[in-house]
């Protein structure tokens, strides 16, 4: 390992980094893992590629399948030469809440903890067995049937963080129904879109949460999200609602709110308490059977149901967790995500549930009851793997390292980051500060769409590029493709495509086969498109630029404006940034560039000075931001990610055409930035 250091030329890759400074895994790392330095991880990957369908047959041999099947990866991405499909396996069956359950009782992990759960405030706490997790499975599928729910059929869940969402994902699974997650705190209208568009019959939700010291009512949504779909003509015949707010412990100075009942309710501790005793059988399920629904944003406007079946998914996520995050039989797993969004289906219930981890289920926000919050955890428990976002990574950053002050970390091995690029600072500060310069970081790029990994660091294996998103995973083969579909060979920047199936991979857009096509195969015929544009260095490292709808055309040059926000989250007194192109008479358009600034401090002639200055060192006089604006907040929906079409209209000085803002954290930022934008004018 000693030459890579070597030969890796970063001088333009990394900001804020000492000469070309790059980062070896650990020692403790390289010892056991599953994969062992740099030429293990070549050696594994040309396998993957070059004999695709033995590969992953071996790492389904490690799962249980009722009935196997000869067949491999099948897939065609070509639409000139018939209908976009992929399939894994076809013809086997299999259930992936078995596999996650029965089949760890019989490893013997029956006494395992599966899950910490960790309320919104830190005394509430609780933890749950493999075996007894099983068992309220078993119950709740029997609940569900008993309300009609067959194979097939969609359940909406619009639940918190609580140990309920496991369970009810996992029923689902179990009697061949999809689940789909809804964020607890999406409106009325939007869990009631996605209700009609599923055609659900059941919606599992709970009377209410408290995030931080806010009360939601969740009951009062569901139920305005229940009248919504009636109207539209889908008649839910059950609402399930689990008594949360009776065991939690209520913020000082909050209160609990008020809950109304309807007559199609159904009470959570009540429905389980009748099928006690009652048997529900697994469901044995086609390779291809549909497994989830998962509604994404769409550029239409109309949310996209991606849709993932079970086989290649559960394969896929089981060999990810295993080889992304190193997991190992001791590991405590903590993955902050939130179960509404992809990455707490694959890498909070499904991935380490397969691996038999005990992980940790989090109702709380990172800086509630302060921003300690994540270092106490990590603490409290022995965390020796987390994975959270960028996002939440700049902003307890902001708050200053007094934070991290009284906390140790030490079990930390693996921090891992999901969602956006993570700018370098960000990816310093976590691997110095919180990781005491003795973790691997790893960078994780994939979508709702792939279901897992498509590009990481492996902990035992890839030296890390701050910034970088690093190495394909296994079975996973990008290609950069120019705005003519022209292959990219070698260094360069274009179109992140993939140009193989892989077995996670989505199956289709719920209800809409030709939006599924138009979206990620039309553009590049035989290939899947990702949507986002990447950069492939000497060393065939791929970093991502950035969605390619936020590349930004300036006086004929393309700039990305992830670039563009990397260099200026840099400073020191920066904590997160969001560029957009803002039209021009001349340069056809300019980057107009919206800053958050760390707790204390305020936009100034110095600082908009000192921030142009970093962007022209950094990437050339054409990406210096015409126009720097303080932002209070950006406008960010609940998964973390900046709605930038939101911010291109305010750039623009424009107020119509917005669009709905019912799915952001908070609104109200919206009104603070037009006012910004207009005290500017």
């Amino acid at each position: 390992m000693s030459d890579v250091h070597v030969k890796f030329n970063l001088a333009n890759d990394n900001e804020g980094l000492e000469d070309d400074e790059i980062f070896l895994p650990p020692a403790p790392l390289l010892a056991g893992a599953h994969v062992s330095g740099l030429q293990s991880y070549h050696e594994i990957y040309a396998n993957s590629i070059n004999n695709s369908d033995e590969f992953w047959k071996t790492v389904a041999s490690e799962l249980h399948f009722e009935q196997g099947s000869s067949k491999g990866l099948e897939w065609n991405f070509d639409a000139k030469k018939g209908d976009i499909y992929c399939k894994f396996m076809d013809g086997a069956k299999t259930n992936i809440s078995y596999n996650c359950l029965e089949r760890n009782l019989k490893r013997g992990l029956g006494n395992k903890i599966a899950y910490i759960f960790e309320g919104n405030e830190p005394s509430d706490s609780s933890t749950i067995t493999y075996s007894e997790l099983h068992a309220q499975v078993v119950q709740f599928s029997a609940v569900l049937r008993s309300h009609g729910v067959k194979r097939g059929d969609v359940v909406a869940l619009y639940l918190p963080m609580i140990p309920e969402l496991a369970v009810a994902m996992l029923a689902c699974a179990r009697i061949g129904a999809m689940h789909s997650v809804v964020f607890a705190g999406f409106s009325a209208e939007s869990l009631s879109a996605r209700i009609v568009d599923a055609q659900c019959k059941v919606l599992v939700t709970a009377d209410g949460m408290f995030r931080g010291q806010k009360s939601i009512n969740l009951k009062t949504i569901a139920n305005s999200a229940v009248k919504l779909a009636k109207s539209e003509n889908v008649e839910v015949s059950s609402l399930i609602m689990v008594e949360h707010l009776k065991r939690v412990t209520v913020p000082e100075g909050s209160s609990l709110p008020k809950i109304d009942s309807t007559e199609i309710d159904a009470i959570y501790e009540n429905e389980m308490e009748k099928c006690r005793n009652v048997e529900s059988e697994v469901e044995w399920m086609d390779a291809e059977s549909p497994l989830f629904l998962l509604y994404t944003s769409g550029s239409t406007g109309k949310p996209k149901g991606i849709q993932h079946t079970t086989a290649g998914y559960m394969t896929y996520a089981f060999a990810t967790t295993k080889y992304t995050f190193d997991a190992q039989p001791d590991d405590i797993y903590w993955c902050t995500a939130d179960c509404g969004w992809i990455t707490g289906h694959t890498y909070l219930l499904y991935g380490p549930l397969l691996n038999g981890l005990q992980g940790i289920w989090f109702e709380g926000v990172p800086s509630y009851p302060n921003a300690s919050r994540f270092w106490d955890v990590t603490d409290k428990y022995g965390v020796t793997k987390l994975y959270t976002s960028p996002t939440a990574a700049r902003a307890l950053m902001a708050m200053g390292d007094e934070f991290l002050a009284g906390t140790s970390r030490a079990t930390l091995k693996v921090i891992g980051t999901v969602g956006e690029p993570i700018n370098p600072a960000a990816w310093l500060w976590l691997y110095k500060k919180v990781g005491n310069s003795n973790v691997s970081i790893v960078d994780t790029y994939w979508q709702t769409e792939t279901g897992g990994h498509m590009i990481t660091c492996l902990p035992g294996a890839t030296p890390m590029k701050p910034g970088a998103a690093s190495m394909p995973m296994f079975g996973a083969s990008p290609v950069l493709l120019d705005s003519e579909g022209r292959v990219i060979e070698g260094p360069g920047e274009g179109n992140l495509c993939f140009d193989r199936a892989w077995p996670g991979m989505m199956r289709g857009v719920f209800g809409d086969y030709e939006r599924f096509v138009k979206t990620y195969f039309a553009p590049f015929g035989g290939y899947y498109f990702t949507g986002d544009g990447a950069r492939r260095d000497e060393d065939g490292y791929l970093w991502i630029t950035g969605r390619v709808d936020d590349l930004m055309n300036v006086s004929g040059h393309l700039l990305s404006t992830a670039e563009i926000e990397s260099a200026l989250v840099a400073h020191e007194k920066v904590a997160e940034a969001a560029v957009v192109a803002a039209p021009h008479d001349i340069k056809g358009s300019f980057p107009y560039a919206f800053v958050t600034l760390n707790v204390g401090e305020r936009i100034n002639p110095q600082l908009i000075a000192e921030l142009k200055k970093m962007v022209r060192e950094k990437i050339g006089a054409l990406a210096v931001p015409d126009i720097i604006q303080e932002a209070p907040g950006l406008p960010k929906t609940r998964s973390g990610k900046v709605t930038r079409r939101i911010l291109r209209k305010i750039a623009e000085g424009t107020e119509s055409g917005i669009g709905d803002t019912t799915t952001l954290v908070d609104e109200s930022v919206i009104k603070q930035l037009i006012s910004g934008r207009s005290a500017r004018a």
